[in-house]
């Protein structure tokens, strides 16, 4: 039906988009959906004949057909201590930690990007108690959402193998401590530590530490074992080793406690940008110029390395692409849901400031 012979009022439909775009209706419709298998030519195509017929699908006629609600998950999962009675304030601490990191800003960036244009939209949880977990399993069992996104804050985070043992749809950002039947985008993170210890040396710097991540997570045993396997299969010494917890505070004690044991270091690589934010402020505060006398690298290129003073050299980690991706990877598993567990490696690239 034309413009002109459709009914006063009545709204586009996947025919209308169809004729503009010069496809099948099958075709608009695979694109609508988040088929990810349509060429982008023709995924663009579509884009325009949709905003040019204004077609907007009715949701609720083709959830009663998809069973889809064309919302996702976005979830927040970390296994903290839940005494008895457990607090609300004790719970804000949890999402102010959150939201104190650029790191989950950046993932909300990357999940929104890529699901938005396709007219999806996430639902962002929080689960740090088993209460918690219990509300996002059931919530994902009543089909409130298609399925999960899951940003896991530690080690022994239980969601992922609850998820799995009910057989609900999700993927997962970075490997998990354990096996578990989901899949995930990770980092090549041992290679982005060998770009931080190649860096150092090349700079001269020779009596170096580092400022590890909590090692009971794979990102931060993995960044560790990669500096010192690099410095090592160059010729140098094991270096001293302090570990945080990804904070910038924790970054300033670890700071502290390898200047009081090692005052002549010249290097220092931290597991994460708001760890060498926390060294750099403690360099300072010694009366150690960075880098002049001691030079900083940190990781994952986040805000935090552009606003420390000075801009920190780093490690980049993708967040924004490899959230898309982990979005891409959940919508090709709904669409094919006996797609087989995968998982998708990122590499990292050195970002040269003004820091080392």
């Amino acid at each position: 039906m034309t413009d002109a012979l459709r009914p006063a009022g009545a709204a586009p439909t996947l025919e209308d988009v169809a004729r503009a775009a010069g496809v099948s209706r099958a075709t608009v419709s695979r694109v609508v959906n988040g088929v990810r298998n349509v060429d982008p030519a023709i995924q663009e195509a579509v884009r325009q004949a949709v905003s040019v017929t204004g077609y907007a699908p009715n949701r609720a006629a083709r959830s009663l057909v998809t069973r889809r609600t064309d919302a996702i998950a976005l979830v927040v999962s970390g296994a903290g201590v839940e005494p008895d009675g457990r607090g609300p304030a004790e719970e804000g601490s949890f999402t102010a930690q959150v939201f104190a990191d650029p790191f989950f800003g950046r993932v909300v960036t990357g999940v929104v990007n890529y699901l938005r244009p396709r007219g999806m939209h996430p639902v962002l949880m929080f689960a740090e108690t088993s209460r918690a977990r219990d509300e996002v399993v059931a919530y994902l069992r009543q089909g409130s959402a298609d399925g999960a996104l899951i940003v896991s804050t530690h080690a022994e985070d239980p969601l992922p193998g609850l998820i799995a043992d009910a057989g609900l749809t999700a993927v997962l950002y970075a490997r998990p401590a354990r096996p578990v039947g989901i899949s995930y985008v990770d980092l090549a993170h041992r290679d982005g530590a060998r770009l931080a210890a190649e860096h150092l040396l090349a700079r001269g710097c020779r009596r170096i530490a580092t400022i590890s991540g909590p090692l009971a997570v794979p990102a931060g045993r993995e960044r560790l074992a990669g500096f010192q396997d690099a410095l090592a299969q160059r010729g140098s010494s094991v270096p001293p080793v302090a570990e945080g917890q990804f904070t910038q505070e924790s970054g300033e004690a670890a700071m502290e406690r390898l200047l009081a044991e090692h005052p002549d270091l010249d290097g220092v690589f931290a597991g994460n940008d708001l760890m060498a934010t926390g060294a750099c402020h403690v360099l300072r505060e010694h009366g150690r110029r960075v880098p002049e006398d001691v030079a900083v690298i940190g990781f994952d290129d986040s805000s935090a390395a552009s606003a420390c003073r000075p801009p920190l050299t780093t490690v980049r980690q993708p967040v924004e692409d490899m959230a898309a991706e982990m979005a891409g990877l959940l919508l090709d598993r709904l669409a094919a849901p006996d797609r087989p567990v995968t998982s998708v490696i990122f590499e990292p690239v050195l970002v040269v400031r003004d820091s080392a």
